[in-house]
């Protein structure tokens, strides 16, 4: 199903992007707006598709493939063929009401730890031509579009959890590198 914020990247080839891992300091870059909507955003966001479901994610932020501009693409959907893009991408509206989910993070391989963020949010963004849209997003998806848009800030999931947290993960992540590359 395509959709406003779904572009037709099939006539691209593909190729998957390094994802940056956490604690890399390039996480923390502050992302700049995207102000060109030519091939070459089309070819970044098949791109990222294509790592997004290789690795397999439900989300990606180009923030993570070390493209420091404001995109994420996201696909929650079960079959996988909803992909939704997401340039310069604003949380108009946030609800009060929240939910704890357990995130995971393609930057922080292997970890997952409870979040808590707001239930729905309603998302102003452009889509890959630069055509504003808006969308209201719940369940999944909401947290999803938060998740990513952090990346956007320079911020990880783990920044949530306690010091003590943020501390063993770098520490098992740091332990598997080592293991990975004896």
């Amino acid at each position: 199903m395509k959709g406003p914020c779904t572009p037709d990247t099939e006539r691209y080839a593909l190729a998957k992007l390094a994802i940056l891992e956490y604690p890399d300091p390039r996480l923390r870059t502050t992302a700049r707006p995207v102000t060109a909507f030519d091939p070459g955003l089309r070819q970044l966001v098949a791109d990222m598709a294509e790592t997004m479901y290789d690795a397999p994610g439900v989300g990606l932020a180009a923030t993570q493939v070390d493209q420091h501009i404001q995109l994420i693409v996201v696909d929650v959907s079960e079959t996988k063929d909803q992909l939704r893009v997401f340039a310069n991408p604003q949380i108009l509206q946030a609800s009060e009401e929240t939910v704890v989910c357990e995130e995971g993070c393609l930057s922080v391989p292997g970890i997952y730890d409870e979040v808590r963020r707001p239930a729905r949010v309603r998302v102003r963004a452009q889509d890959v031509y630069g055509a504003a849209f808006e969308l209201d997003c719940e369940g999944l998806l909401a947290v999803c579009v938060q998740h990513e848009m952090d990346h956007l800030i320079g911020k990880v999931f783990v920044d949530y959890l306690s010091a003590l947290k943020q501390d063993r993960i770098r520490t098992k992540l740091k332990k598997r590198r080592t293991r990975e590359t004896a």
